[in-house]
């Protein structure tokens, strides 16, 4: 099941994960992570990437995904996160605020947008903000792992 508020990435996704290989197991549906067009305890797995910063109302996006999951369900999400280290954290700001705007214009003649998503990747939560609400979602054996010296991280939890 592949589910998005946008139309036009479900429209450019579905090729490309047909190119990849998938076929017919794969169902493609137009919804909002806020109010998923899902029964209560429908999946036994709920995945997201890069997306929960850029939801409104993190908080129900959160009880939305606990909500379709069913008893024993996983919920795993790739999100941006916080640099801790100081260095590596110094060395990211420049590439992000001098670099990807620049190329962000280069590109795609859009400075705005990059600086836009820069600025909005920096005020998401941290790991342990971000743990903290998935835990008052519901959900129990939170985890998280940072990567990239905390620039992604892989946050786990379960419905029980």
């Amino acid at each position: 099941m592949v589910c998005d508020i946008n139309k036009k990435m479900l429209k450019v996704g579905k090729p490309k994960a047909l190119a990849q290989g998938y076929r017919a197991e794969l169902t493609w549906v137009l919804g909002d992570d806020e109010e998923l067009p899902f029964d209560d305890d429908k999946f036994d797995i709920y995945t997201i990437a890069f997306g929960i910063w850029n939801v409104t109302h993190i908080d129900q996006a959160l009880q939305e995904a606990h909500r379709v999951l069913k008893p024993g369900g996983q919920f795993l999400c790739l999100e941006v996160s916080q640099v801790n280290n100081p260095l590596i954290s110094r060395l990211y700001d420049l590439y992000s605020f001098q670099v990807i705007p620049v190329l962000g214009e280069v590109i795609a003649g859009d400075w705005k947008s990059y600086q836009y998503l820069v600025e909005s990747i920096r005020r998401f939560l941290s790991q342990e903000e971000f743990e903290e609400m998935i835990e008052d979602a519901g959900f129990h054996k939170v985890t998280y792992e940072s990567l990239t010296s905390g620039i992604v991280a892989i946050h786990s939890a379960f419905k029980l």
